[in-house]
């Protein structure tokens, strides 16, 4: 069953940060407890001087795609600061999900974390690693229902894109 979840540090909102580059983060999980895992990558990104969780969703349980035998997914959504450029962030979020056991059995297969950059800054990015925004953002409830609860059309430089979000 679709479930929306909130724990302790999912949602919060609006810590403030020098950094100069805003990052909408995909998170999900389907492997172990992932609640306590995306507690733990919280603590991880608020411990670590690349980045400031500046917010975070609600969490949202919903049924997997592409490959459709494995467990449900947790997903959520972080707004990051940071002054990594994308393609610095993009190695160091991949960094993260190795550090969180992440093993690339095969496309779409279960995962203890996996980390997607949906948007950064206003930037549009189309190189043979990351393209930004994310290619398939829209069509996916994963991370249209967390933003959904965070508003973030109305507060962040993530407006070229808002029109593409509405509320359910």
């Amino acid at each position: 069953m679709r479930e929306i979840i909130k724990t302790t540090f999912f949602p919060i909102s609006s810590k403030f940060s020098l950094k100069r580059h805003k990052a909408l983060i995909g998170v999900g999980c389907n492997v172990g407890n992932c609640i306590r895992r995306f507690k733990k990558l919280y603590l991880f990104f608020a411990s670590h001087p690349k980045v400031d969780v500046v917010e975070t969703s609600i969490i949202y349980k919903n049924p997997p795609f592409g490959y459709l035998n494995q467990p449900w997914f947790y997903n959520t959504i972080m707004v990051l600061q940071t002054n990594l450029s994308p393609i610095e962030l993009l190695n160091f979020l991949l960094y993260v999900e190795k550090k969180f056991g992440r093993k690339r059995v095969f496309k779409n297969s279960p995962r203890t974390l996996d980390l997607d950059i949906i948007m950064f800054d206003n930037v549009k990015l189309n190189h043979p690693r990351l393209i930004i925004p994310h290619p398939f953002f829209t069509k996916r409830d994963s991370v249209l229902v967390p933003l959904v609860y965070m508003d973030l059309t109305k507060r962040y430089l993530f407006d070229k894109f808002s029109k593409k979000v509405s509320r359910v």
